[in-house]
């Protein structure tokens, strides 16, 4: 079907063989683009650089080969997920890069929900296959990804804290990253929790398939005063006009086993916005008595930071971010939890030193908890580019 396509593509249509068959001028229907071509002999065959031969052939001009991958028995038990082959399609172009299927040499990926063809080198297939292989040969059973988020006042707590955690590169700016064995990891989480600055605000346990993404948001719209215009009529002959501005956060995380569940990757991606305060400008504005009428405006002052990295460590060990000193939407007095936006006013917010703990733990079903669930909705090793940097734009 895709040789068809390609060599229905290369077929003149009927007004450029119009124009071709009367050269003292083109068909008045003929795009711009396809007039004065160069008229073509059928069953002319192309070169072999990267075209078509006349057998209908995809170029090998690098030894590429076409093969087909089962995904079957990866997707054969997500019968809820509307297209999970497509967390076997990012995390193939997580690990390539995209610019490799759109630069010579030629290839192409395509997947359905049984099947992922691809046509490739033989380097490439061995890439691609390690991929599929965790997919179609790991855990089949949804697993527990616990997340633990926790704001502390000064970030100090370093000091304590420094001989239990093995720090890794990241390369979201002011981001840092840190492996920890669960046995460390509880003693760091004794250390924060002794201190009066600190805050855990968030306990969740995200339950989900292997290659799979999981999603939650909370976003709410804060109003504001952005102009003042003249009214239509009548009294007061000045009107506000008012704006919106979101904040809140979203938060993304796919977790990948390794086939012997003793490693994973994890591609986390988080974004959160925060109105820190609303900035007051007073204005002036002249009344037809001659006389002055006094209002203000709003000018907010959003504070954002952004993460998109990919880890990879053992799965038996802790991840911990921090996500730098950053405004807290927590306020003084205030013990709503962090992603609770519902808490914020107008106010100057204060700064706080954010952590997020990231731990597998294993399958569900060995998992009973009490925790809420979660709403639906990177010489030291370079965690966080999983052994290597990002490729390509994915």
């Amino acid at each position: 079907m895709i040789v068809t396509g390609i060599l229905a593509s290369t077929a003149p249509s009927d007004a450029l063989g119009q124009a071709m068959a009367f050269p003292g001028g083109p068909a008045a229907d003929t795009p711009p683009s396809l007039q004065n071509l160069p008229a073509k002999r059928t069953g002319q065959a192309p070169n072999s650089q990267g075209k078509l031969g006349s057998g209908g052939s995809l170029p090998r001009t690098a030894g590429q080969e076409h093969r087909v991958y089962d995904l079957r028995p990866y997707t054969g038990y997500l019968t809820k997920h509307d297209h999970p082959e497509q967390a076997v399609i990012d995390w193939v172009l997580r690990e390539t890069g995209t610019d490799v299927w759109f630069t010579a040499p030629f290839g192409f990926l395509n997947a359905d929900r049984e099947k992922l063809s691809i046509y490739h080198t033989s380097e490439m297939h061995q890439v691609v296959s390690g991929i599929v292989d965790r997919f179609v040969a790991g855990e089949k059973e949804p697993q527990v990804m616990n997340l633990k988020v926790m704001t502390v006042g000064n970030a100090n707590w370093r000091s304590r804290a420094h001989m239990l955690m093995q720090h890794v590169s990241v390369d979201s700016p002011g981001v840092q990253a840190w492996l920890l064995s669960k046995e460390n990891a509880a003693l760091v989480m004794n250390i924060l929790r002794q201190r009066s600055d600190t805050r855990q605000v968030q306990d969740l346990n995200l339950t989900m398939f292997n290659g799979q993404t999981e999603k939650l948001a909370s976003t709410r719209g804060r109003n504001y005063v952005r102009n003042i215009r003249p009214a239509a009529a009548g009294w007061p002959p000045y009107e506000p006009e008012t704006g919106e501005v979101q904040e809140g956060y979203k938060l993304s995380i796919s977790p990948l086993l390794s086939t012997d569940n003793r490693a994973i990757d994890c591609v986390i991606k988080a974004e959160i916005d925060q109105v820190d305060k609303f900035n007051h400008v007073d204005l002036e504005l002249p009344l037809p008595n001659n006389q002055i009428h006094k209002t203000r405006i709003d000018v907010p002052q959003v504070v954002s930071w952004r993460l998109h990295e990919r880890f990879r460590w053992p799965s038996d060990m802790v991840l911990l971010l921090s996500c730098g000193v950053v405004a807290s939407p927590e306020r003084t007095k205030s013990a709503i939890p962090l992603f609770n936006m519902d808490a914020l006013t107008g106010s100057t917010s204060g700064r706080a030193d954010a952590l997020m703990f990231v731990e597998f733990r294993g399958r569900a079903s060995e998992n009973l908890t009490s925790i809420p669930m979660a709403p639906a909705s990177p010489s030291q090793p370079r965690i966080g580019q999983a052994g290597g940097a990002n490729r390509g734009r994915y």
